[in-house]
């Protein structure tokens, strides 16, 4: 029954490895950390298999049974900890005490065979936890929580909603876990692993398809998203941008030059608001921003350190446009009309383009910059 199982197991996280290896992820994190992950949970189920095997086949087996011990108990803490780098690659490096744990974990894990530490093998084949396999469970948590709260920082970041789903996971693995701590011959522990990589991919990917590919903001999708969930009378604000004269920059650049502007002013628009605003690019050389702040002179100084970054980078020679905006703010208390406070910073935004237009030519206009160098 045990070996049924974890056939399964292993087919799933190699059918999963499959998903990752095909699928395109954004720039948002990396995907290979996730693969080594999957790899290595293989390893220590191939290895709690094994041990079943040869814990009941007999004084012969022993060798193979001490082996399978040492891969499964050195190896699964690794693996939320390697899947830590999914979003931070260098995180390893930059705090370094993280591996201290891990280390303990390990070492304790080499010098089991012997002095039964983590685990023991009789001479008879016969296996039992040593005094400190509470080690063992401890690190194991202790690094699961170190990706929990990795995931939670990127969320935060970028103002993503996972908490509740990334507690219900959390607590799913957690009591997995506890059920083969409190009774060794459930085997539980693997197949709820498995089951929370496959959901942890899933969490993973409707993150990512969340966001643009090109400027790494919310994509229309989840735009979308976010107005259906709108709650009423909480207050907020929107701001409605676009770039002006982006066909000339097209025109007189070309598309990858366009590109690169896009770029640029997505950068700056989310480096100009801080986490109480979530951007957007609705699409081309739109973009959209929501706020939970609806103090009019904070919201106008937003905007003014947008246009004054954008005016620094042109000062260095950058040949960017300028930018027409638009904001409304709705101040709760009654059903919210998101339609009609959208309207109010798009039709603001529009008339703010058209004395944009109506105005001589800037010494910054994109006109008067053909011969400048372009973004680098």
């Amino acid at each position: 029954m045990h070996l049924s199982a974890y056939i399964l197991d292993i087919a799933a996280l190699l059918f999963l490895i499959g998903m990752l290896s095909t699928k395109a992820v954004s720039s948002l994190y990396s995907k290979k950390p996730f693969i080594l992950g999957i790899i290595m949970a293989v390893f220590v189920i191939l290895a709690e298999a094994g041990t079943v095997v040869a814990g009941s086949g007999g004084i012969n087996l022993r060798t193979v049974n001490i082996f399978c011990n040492l891969v499964g108990f050195g190896l699964a803490p690794m693996i939320p900890l390697v899947i830590t780098l999914i979003f931070q690659g260098n995180i390893l490096g930059k705090y370094k005490l993280m591996l201290i744990p891990t280390l303990i974990n390990a070492a304790l894990t080499v010098l089991s065979p012997k002095f039964g530490l983590i685990f023991y093998v009789a001479a008879n084949n016969s296996y039992s936890r040593g005094n400190y396999f509470f080690v063992f469970v401890m690190v194991y948590i202790l690094n699961f929580l170190c990706l929990v709260v990795s995931t939670l920082k990127v969320s935060k970041k970028y103002n993503y909603p996972m908490e509740e789903k990334l507690l219900a996971l959390s607590i799913l693995t957690i009591f997995g876990t506890s059920i083969q701590v409190i009774d060794p011959l459930s085997n539980s522990t693997w197949h709820c692993v498995t089951l929370s990589l496959l959901l942890y991919f899933l969490l993973l990917s409707e993150f990512d398809s969340s966001f643009d590919a090109l400027t790494g903001l919310y994509n229309r999708a989840a735009f979308e998203k976010m107005k259906k969930q709108l709650a009423e009378a909480k207050a907020y604000s929107i701001i409605v941008l676009d770039i002006n004269d982006f066909k000339d920059i097209n025109d007189t650049f070309g598309h990858d030059y366009g590109d690169a502007v896009i770029k640029t002013v997505a950068e700056a628009i989310q480096k100009s608001f801080n986490n109480r605003y979530t951007c957007y690019r609705l699409g081309g050389d739109e973009f959209f921003v929501f706020g939970s702040e609806t103090n009019k002179e904070i919201i106008e100084t937003r905007l003014r350190t947008l246009t004054s970054r954008l005016e620094e980078m042109r000062e260095q020679g950058k040949p960017l446009p300028t930018v027409s905006y638009g904001y409304s703010i709705y101040n709760g208390g009654e059903k919210p009309d998101f339609s009609r406070t959208f309207k109010e910073a798009d039709n603001q935004m529009y008339l703010y383009k058209k004395i944009h237009k109506a105005e001589p030519a800037q010494d910054n206009d994109i006109n008067l910059q053909r011969r400048t160098s372009p973004l680098h």
